[in-house]
């Protein structure tokens, strides 16, 4: 072995073979390098190939573990490096039979589980709208992740009759996926521990063959995977496992941090080997992630270093809103490309922690001339939930899209099947009309489905009445319109899934996109708002390999690198997220997000905040962020940050770059209690006053006031409309139950 590569740290965790080990492998301080060179000298020490188990949590992963480690030895044959899913899935194929499986058991996607879910929904005659399929198929699998089974879940919840309800769901989908001889992902690890704990002399067979045991990532196992891992390695104790807990990040989706705390709790014999040395960064940034993280409580002790230069101080920029903010960090970019270092645009990384936060940016960088790319996700404007919004207001400004009729028609779901849509097509095109046009006649609604034709009506009523009165509209009104009375949020609210909460998000976020639209033209109009949006999203996702800044979440960002690292929306609220301040455990997540994102960085970490904050067409004034504060600020320049005096506790004083007087203005307001629920809230409010409005009796000769138009007198009404004389404005015919007038 060619131990010239490694440290004294790494050495002695490769050359540590017997028994179990713990090895605290920090940010950038090389663990990969140490579990390939370990598993190499396992074999050059006379352990057999067979005898050797590796396994991670993505496929890249364990691919990049599987080529260095052929790099450096010549046989690797019988040796497993997979991930968990793998690995199980492996294990199952020669054994399934044992727990009532064919041995060539299908394996369903999430559209299955779906069809399943959604059957079952039916034959129970549950409400859909109370047991929607993807809360439903998200609380399944978190009792799989937890190793609860349908009839645990069932005593758990004996008195609640909802969740009684979801244990029935359970038990059905079970049942559903054992009669079609089927698993899914999560029954993978979970049946793989069924075996073991059915059948005694598979176990053994498998904890006999695997004597040497890696995990990789150990920090985000979760109570299944930590089970399996704990059963192979029963035996023989030679199992080591890799982490760093101080970037667990991923408890929200079932990782449990107490795995890598507890480890030594569960192996009373194990050694700890700490990798401290950092290949990664310059001296300042790991010192500015260290201030930060030692705050957490729940931590082993460590901190990193390198014997790399300070490096350049960390800058802080306190923005005036987001827009300056993304204008600064695209003229940063060109300034630092124009500099010395011949950096070139992929050095760059702009990491978030929202997907939301992403707009600005690609605006930015649009107007800069800046190639980006938006990785582990699609661009704002390409998500979904944009796409469908987008859609539906393309169908206002032109009712023939037939594109965006179909793309919309059942979204949210309005019982119109394809056969349906195409009959409608075929009667559309005899008729030499539009799909939606065809719709507008009574009798056309009423030849479809019965459960389609309240939905579909009042998609197609909500959507003539905004083209009719679109003159008569703001933007925002007619989005507020679309986004309620289609039904497309409240179909999005009933999910109560995370997925949905964050779809939610983008489209409050989009009403700022509209906002900045009406205050910046001088002649706002929805066609010509449309028009700047095709023109805008038309801008390609760059490959990978190109030269392209690169935008992302910190989740995301996870196990890579960049020279230069952007982190903006450094605020209370926002990063911290408004809901980790329940708790002392969510803070302490977010706390380790925020190292996560810092240790990215090699060369330079700028930090960054706006006072002022619009987000989910709300705007806010806004409180630094406590990771902000808990930055040393000696190794800080730029903006000051406005500090209490007690925020010194621990015997440090105020450097340069801190101001401990009273903050600007309101800024010292939180969005800390800031939810996206309150726009979506609002935005009903306003929609619901409009419809009341429109309700009302109006006579000749009353004062009302328009949203658009200012204040006017009645000169004539309808049953469904009132004409108004708005002087300078002229007189305008609206419609009532849409248009935003009230009496005053």
């Amino acid at each position: 072995m060619d131990f010239g590569v490694l440290n004294d740290k790494q050495i002695e965790a490769v050359k540590h073979t017997e028994g179990p080990l713990l090895i605290l492998a920090g940010a950038g301080s090389g663990k990969t390098a140490t579990m390939t060179h370990r598993i190499a000298y396992l074999v050059e020490q006379g352990v057999s190939p067979y005898s050797i188990l590796a396994v991670t949590f993505t496929n890249k992963a364990a691919n990049e573990m599987r080529e260095r480690v052929e790099n450096l030895v010549s046989n690797t044959h019988g040796m497993w490096i997979m991930t968990f899913h793998a690995m199980c899935l492996r294990i199952l194929r020669q054994n399934a039979e044992i727990i009532g499986y064919d041995s060539n058991f299908v394996i369903y996607d999430t559209t299955d589980q779906k069809t399943i879910i959604r059957n079952a929904i039916k034959e129970m005659n549950l409400d859909p709208k109370l047991f929607k399929v993807a809360y439903v198929l998200a609380v399944i699998s978190d009792k799989k992740n937890q190793g609860i089974s349908p009839t645990d879940f069932e005593y758990e919840v004996a008195g609640d009759p909802r969740q009684r309800a979801l244990a029935n769901l359970y038990h059905m989908y079970e049942r559903k996926l054992k009669d079609n001889d089927a698993m899914d992902f999560d029954d993978l690890l979970l049946n793989t521990v069924r075996l073991f704990n059915k059948d005694e002399a598979v176990l053994r067979n498998y904890q006999n063959r695997f004597r040497y045991i890696m995990v990789d990532e150990y920090q985000d196992t979760n109570r299944v995977q930590y089970e399996l891992m704990h059963m192979l390695a029963e035996a023989h104790q030679n199992i080591c496992v890799v982490g760093d807990d101080d970037q667990c990040i991923y408890e929200w989706r079932g990782a449990d941090i107490r795995n890598i705390l507890d480890f030594e709790k569960d192996f009373p014999k194990a050694k700890v080997i700490k990798l401290e040395q950092n290949y990664r960064s310059k001296g300042n940034i790991l010192d500015a992630a260290h201030s930060v993280i030692e705050n957490n409580t729940s931590r082993k002790k460590k901190k990193l270093w390198t014997d790399k230069e300070k490096g350049e101080k960390i800058t802080y920029y306190r923005a005036e809103d987001e827009r300056d903010e993304a204008s600064f960090v695209a003229n940063e970019i060109k300034i630092l490309m124009d500099g010395p270092q011949g950096w070139s645009y992929k050095d760059f990384a702009v990491l978030y922690r929202t997907n939301v936060q992403s707009r600005q940016f690609e605006e930015a960088f649009s107007r800069f001339d800046i190639p980006y790319r938006v990785l582990s996700g699609v661009r704002y404007y390409d998500r979904k939930e944009i796409k469908d919004i987008m859609s539906y207001m393309r169908l206002v400004v032109n009712p023939k899209d037939e594109l965006s009729f179909r793309r919309v028609i059942n979204e949210p779901k309005r019982g119109m099947g394809d056969k349906t849509v195409d009959k409608l097509s075929a009667l559309a095109g005899v008729q030499g009309r539009s799909m939606l046009e065809a719709l507008e006649d009574s009798y056309v609604i009423a030849s479809l489905p019965s459960k389609a034709q309240q939905s579909v009506g009042e998609m197609v009523d909500v959507i003539r009445l905004c083209r009719e009165e679109k003159e008569n509209l703001r933007i925002t009104d007619i989005y507020d319109q679309l986004l309620v009375r289609t039904g497309y949020l409240a179909a999005l609210e009933a999910e109560n899934t995370i997925e949905a909460e964050g779809r939610i998000e983008n489209l409050m976020e989009f009403k700022t996109v509209i906002q900045d639209y009406e205050a910046e033209d001088q002649d706002p109009s929805i066609e010509g708002f449309m028009e700047k949006l095709a023109l805008m999203s038309d801008v390609d996702n760059h490959d990978e390999n190109e030269d392209a800044v690169v935008l992302m979440t910190m989740h995301s960002a996870k196990g890579l690198e960049f020279p230069v690292v952007f982190m903006p929306g450094m605020e209370d609220g926002l990063f911290p997220g408004h809901r980790s301040f329940d708790s002392e455990e969510g803070m302490e997540e977010e706390r380790r997000l925020c190292y996560v994102g810092m240790t990215r960085a090699e060369e330079r970490l700028f930090l960054l905040g706006a006072a002022i904050r619009t987000l989910y067409g709300r705007s806010e004034y806004t409180r630094e962020s406590q990771f902000l504060r808990e930055v040393d600020d000696r190794l800080l320049t730029g903006d000051s940050i406005f500090k209490r005096r007690d925020d010194f506790g621990r015997g440090r004083v105020p450097g340069p770059g801190v101001s401990t007087g009273s903050p600007d203005g309101a800024a010292s307001e939180s969005l800390a209690g800031f939810r996206p629920y309150d726009a979506l809230k609002k935005a009903r409010e306003a929609t619901k006053k409009a419809a009341e409005s429109g309700d009302k009796d109006f006579n000749v000769g009353d004062k009302v006031v328009h949203a658009k138009f200012g204040e006017g007198i009645v000169t004539a009404t309808t049953q469904s409309t009132v004409t108004v004389n708005f002087g300078s404005e002229g007189e305008k015919k609206l419609a009532k139950g849409i248009a935003p007038i009230k009496k005053l």
